[in-house]
């Protein structure tokens, strides 16, 4: 088996060069130093080897000399790095000891490693399966040029991007829509019965119909997206930052077109993957934004096909490369709406009723179940004081649990941002998961900005506003900017970070909470025990 290897830098001010490296690669080799663990340098690697849809990565622990071969480091070292690879996608994960300057289990097994009886590093990527990686289902072939030699030879060149194409097969041209039957499959070498992926070949039709260059050709039954609106994942490699509503040129395989890159849905900390409102992206930031062509274009999500899926932004006037691109899985056509009152399919389902009783629920764990909402500026103290209240609830012998607003961003509201409808939609989500919380008993603690008051009041409807509290973790301005250890009120000031609650956007204050705490007199404990207090009194913690 042969190898390219393309060895790219991995500092942050490199990170365009390794998302050119990766872009195109089967296996992801990662380093990790024995000596120092998974650092942000590996978090930022491996974000990226996971935005670019890299299937097979191999974490390499090297310098294990310098440890003296100790498999507790390892074990720690590998154990560190699922924790945090449990947010990315990596289906296929391997970890390995090695000494790249001593050639352990490098090229043979080492006998300074005997407690490791995985492949060397040779023997794993000669053995390692990619031939699945492949998408031999979805047809497509881009037209990159339309070859005439004479009056008797029309071929349309170019290189199979997925699937397999077979002499006879019935095949579709996109945007025409226009139907034909395979006539040939040209090569230099000669004709072929069928191609696929990545093959280069020149399809001649038997019907004589216009396809251009940047056309596609597909299977009539299973056609890509042809819209003129998506979504997608964006690596700004340029000096000169992304200016949103600016006409760019989209190239798209060999489709050229005229574009905007419109609202920035949220950028990417590659290295703690947390998402965060920004204006515009910067020399090697990555976000995700929608994007508004001035025609259609065929693609498929960049997770499905990498050619079709992929693109780049140009500069009209320079000619000069500025970004690359991956179409998320969800387009802008089916952009999200307001689903607080949507009734999907609710003719043709019904609620299944569980067989334990909520007083049996509340007889077993001596509570009754609720949902306290701690509500506030960022930085006032609601997810401190959440988890103090996790704490204290369980050494009473209470059953509680904590939602938080980022976790649940890492989860089931990672495909959100941080608009003023993003929001509600991870409130209204989480509201939900706060209910099946209640039902089953326990007393669900929830730590969100949440600053529409309007907002608030339906989360109270679908938990149930008989079992639903509103804490108002309070504190002034002046003392959240202080308490904020990530510089996000800054980056408000800046204009970094649109539509920032109590800078940029407002925080409605709620008029009628059960409980105001002032955290900037009022300790943790203090606030806990305030609490507990009204749980008590309400009936929900005896």
């Amino acid at each position: 088996r042969k190898f390219i290897i393309a060895d790219t830098p991995g500092h942050e001010q490199y990170t365009r060069n390794m998302a050119t490296g990766a872009s195109t690669c089967d296996l992801a080799i990662i380093l990790v130093d024995a000596r120092n663990g998974v650092v942000t340098q590996t978090k930022r690697h491996s974000f990226i080897v996971s935005l670019l849809g890299i299937k097979h990565v191999l974490v390499t622990i090297n310098k294990m000399d310098l440890v003296d071969y100790d498999e507790e480091v390892f074990d720690r070292i590998r154990s560190d790095y699922r924790d945090f690879a449990s947010r990315l996608e990596m289906p296929d994960l391997h970890f390995m000891p090695v000494s790249a300057l001593k050639g352990d289990n490098i090229v043979d097994a080492s006998s300074n490693t005997p407690w490791y009886q995985g492949p060397t590093l040779m023997s794993f990527l000669d053995n390692v399966y990619i031939g699945s990686d492949r998408n031999l289902q979805d047809f497509r072939f881009p037209v990159q040029y339309v070859n005439r030699p004479h009056l008797d030879f029309r071929g349309f060149c170019g290189t199979v991007a997925s699937g397999i194409v077979r002499k006879g097969d019935e095949v579709m041209t996109l945007p025409s829509r226009r139907t034909s039957r395979v006539k040939s499959i040209v090569t230099f070498d000669g004709e072929l019965e069928e191609a696929f992926s990545p093959q280069s070949v020149t399809l001649t039709l038997d019907d004589e119909i216009d396809v251009s260059r940047g056309d596609v050709i597909v299977r009539p039954g299973n056609v890509p997206h042809l819209e003129q609106r998506f979504d997608a994942m964006v690596v700004w490699m340029h000096d000169e930052q992304m200016v949103p509503g600016k006409n760019y040129v989209f190239k798209m395989g060999a489709k050229n077109v005229t574009g905007t890159i419109g609202t920035l849905r949220y950028g990417v900390d590659v290295n703690t993957l947390h998402r965060q409102e920004a204006p515009t992206l910067k020399l090697n930031e990555i976000g995700r934004c929608n994007v508004s062509l001035s025609e259609p274009v065929c693609f498929d999500a960049y997770r499905r096909n990498r050619l079709t899926g992929s693109f780049i932004v140009v500069d009209r006037i320079t000619n000069a490369t500025l970004a690359a691109g991956m179409v998320a899985d969800r387009t802008t056509g089916d952009q999200r709406h307001d689903h607080w009152d949507d009734e999907p399919g609710a003719e043709s389902l019904h609620t299944e009723l569980s067989n334990v009783t909520q007083g049996e629920r509340a007889a077993r764990f001596g509570q009754a179940p609720a949902t306290i909402l701690l509500t506030g500026l960022t930085g006032s103290g609601k997810t401190t004081i959440a988890y103090a209240l996790e704490r204290r609830l369980f050494d009473m012998g209470r059953a509680a649990t904590v939602l938080d607003g980022q976790n649940m961003r890492q989860g089931i509201s990672r495909d959100l941002g941080f608009s003023a409808d993003d929001r509600s939609e991870n409130l209204r989500r989480s509201a939900e998961v706060a209910k099946l919380i209640n039902e089953a008993g326990l007393i669900c603690i929830a730590a969100f900005v949440a600053p529409n008051k309007q907002v608030r009041q339906r989360a109270a409807q679908v938990v149930g506003e008989d079992r639903f509290l509103v804490i108002h973790i309070d504190a002034p301005l002046e003392i959240c900017r202080e308490r904020d250890e990530d510089g996000q009120y800054d980056k408000a000031d800046s204009g970094d970070i649109a539509g920032f609650p109590g800078v940029s956007a407002p925080y409605e204050v709620p008029e009628t909470p059960d409980l105001t705490l002032a955290t900037r007199e009022a300790s943790v404990v203090e606030c806990v025990d305030q609490i507990v207090k009204l749980l008590e009194e309400r009936g929900f913690a005896s």
